[in-house]
């Protein structure tokens, strides 16, 4: 199981006392990732984050959970084990996501490049946006396969610096 421990740092890097690291595990289901979400805005509450950040962290994680819940487990019977580990450093909040589903195809992340569309935006399936969001906000976007295991690693430029006063 990934721990928090692992997260590579830097002398410069300094995790803050006020949102001690933290790992939460889960089984891969819509339920969960909602949980998950809750547990971990709740966790970030020592941040103090503006409303701004909260809503990014929150869209960047249901994005990357969502994707784990319906690519990496597709089938109902598939569900398996999601870990998430947060760190908090001086310049921002370091997730990283594992899964033991079903590898990236290529092993690679996609592009997250939105398309143009050659019809009416009212006409447009649901869907398509996630890769393109996750990439936009967040930050040192890092996939990889490692053993039976998908590792994605990101960081969101929040909090910066020291925590702020309650």
């Amino acid at each position: 199981m990934p721990n928090t421990s692992e997260f590579k740092s830097s002398p410069q890097d300094v995790t803050f006392t006020a949102c001690p690291a933290f790992s939460i595990e889960a089984l891969s289901s819509p339920l969960a990732v909602r949980e998950v979400l809750s547990d971990v805005m709740m966790r970030l509450k020592g941040l103090h984050l503006d409303a701004e950040e909260c809503e990014t962290v929150e869209l960047v994680l249901a994005e990357v959970l969502n994707n784990v819940v319906e690519h990496a487990y597709p089938t109902p019977d598939g569900a398996g084990p999601i870990w998430v580990d947060c760190v908090h450093r001086d310049n921002g909040l370091h997730i990283r996501v594992c899964d033991n589903g079903r590898v990236m195809p290529g092993e690679t992340l996609p592009t997250g490049h939105i398309r143009v569309p050659d019809r009416d935006v009212d006409d447009l399936p649901e869907g398509g946006f996630g890769w393109f969001l996750i990439q936009d906000l967040a930050r040192d976007v890092r996939y990889e396969r490692h053993g039976q295991q998908n590792r994605l690693e990101f960081r969101i430029a929040v909090a910066f610096g020291t925590p702020r006063p309650s």
